[in-house]
């Protein structure tokens, strides 16, 4: 069992200079932790992501960490030139010493697409071709590839990863589709689905061959009171549904995958959250994790109006009197 950060990185009060240094004390705090690896959104002109360029942020990442693996969940691939990003991905990976974790996929909001000028029915073609153009760039001195969006010859390929042929591939799954496809290339997979539906995909992901990390997303709150950890939620989680959403109100639509709980409280009966004691907290995600047949545990700590401190003593707690407990009765599953 391992255990992982998601982070939006989404607008709160703090000035963006200060935002910036708050986020990258707590990957410090996660890599003494000994979280296995942090994992940050892409997102463009709206508050749920700050982070619009993953691989400048994640830069800062490596040189603060030690053993905290890191990584995009996920580039948007159709954004992006192809050998642009192959040169940034090697720059992490060398940069790191080999702790970079891929996260690839094609984008969710065609509302961001647009900004980019980009078709957004065309952005599953566009994806397609810049992942087999990654897997060459990614094990190759010398790319070549002409396809229907880029064309490459004998083009040097100067840089390259520690890891080999590539690092870690990980996959965003919300379809059995993408399950199917996130064990056919040998990546791993996260969900932010409840447990029952995630264990369709882990199943549909280990029938599929799939050997690596299966993982589910869940906000997480701790406090030693359970009462505060709940109401901290609630109130934190009220600023993350505005950012959320602003980009699709903001021109008069839905979110893709339909509206977001209201509150914490209806998240948590969702089975994507939880808040409380250490000992709710554990019980809760002991169950959770049973059901959903999951061996990564993807913690999303800070968000919204939560701040810096708040989120400081969650993770404290969660360290201390869950992870190790939960990593034991995992291991008697």
């Amino acid at each position: 069992m391992k255990f992982g950060v998601f982070d939006h990185l989404d607008r709160n009060d703090l000035p963006l200079g200060e935002f910036y240094r708050a986020r990258l004390g707590l990957t410090q705090m996660y890599d003494e932790a000994g979280f296995h690896a942090y994992h940050v959104a892409e997102h463009h002109a709206t508050p749920l992501g700050l982070s619009p360029s993953p691989s400048v942020y994640l830069s800062a990442v490596a040189q603060r960490t030690t053993r905290l693996r890191f990584g995009p969940l996920v580039y948007c691939l159709p954004l992006y030139h192809p050998l642009r990003l192959v040169e940034e991905i090697c720059m992490l990976d060398q940069l790191s010493g080999g702790r970079f974790e891929l996260g690839v996929g094609r984008g969710v909001s065609p509302f961001e697409a647009q900004i980019y000028g980009l078709d957004y029915a065309q952005s599953a073609e566009k994806y397609d071709e810049i992942m087999r153009i990654l897997m060459q760039a990614l094990d190759t001195d010398e790319l070549n590839h002409a396809g229907k969006h880029w064309t490459f010859e004998r083009t040097p390929m100067h840089l390259q990863p520690v890891q080999k042929p590539h690092p870690p591939l990980w996959f965003g799954v919300l379809k059995r589709e993408n399950a199917a496809l996130a064990a056919a290339r040998g990546g791993n997979m996260v969900t932010l689905l409840d447990a029952s539906e995630t264990r369709r995909m882990v199943d549909v992901y280990r029938e599929g061959g799939g050997t690596g990390l299966a993982g589910k997303g869940v906000f997480v709150v701790v406090d030693s009171d359970g009462g505060k950890a709940r109401a901290r939620a609630n109130a934190a989680y009220a600023q993350w549904r505005d950012n959320f959403h602003y980009l699709y109100y903001r021109n008069g639509k839905s979110p893709v995958f339909g509206e977001r709980a209201q509150t914490f409280d209806e998240l948590q009966a969702q089975g994507k959250a939880v808040a409380g004691s250490p000992a709710q907290v554990l019980d809760y995600l002991a169950r959770d994790v049973a059901e959903a047949g999951v061996n990564y545990l993807v913690c999303q700590f800070a968000f919204g109006a939560m701040s810096t401190q708040e989120t400081r003593e969650s993770i404290a707690l969660f360290t201390q009197d869950v992870m190790p407990a939960l990593s034991r009765e995992h291991a008697l599953m």
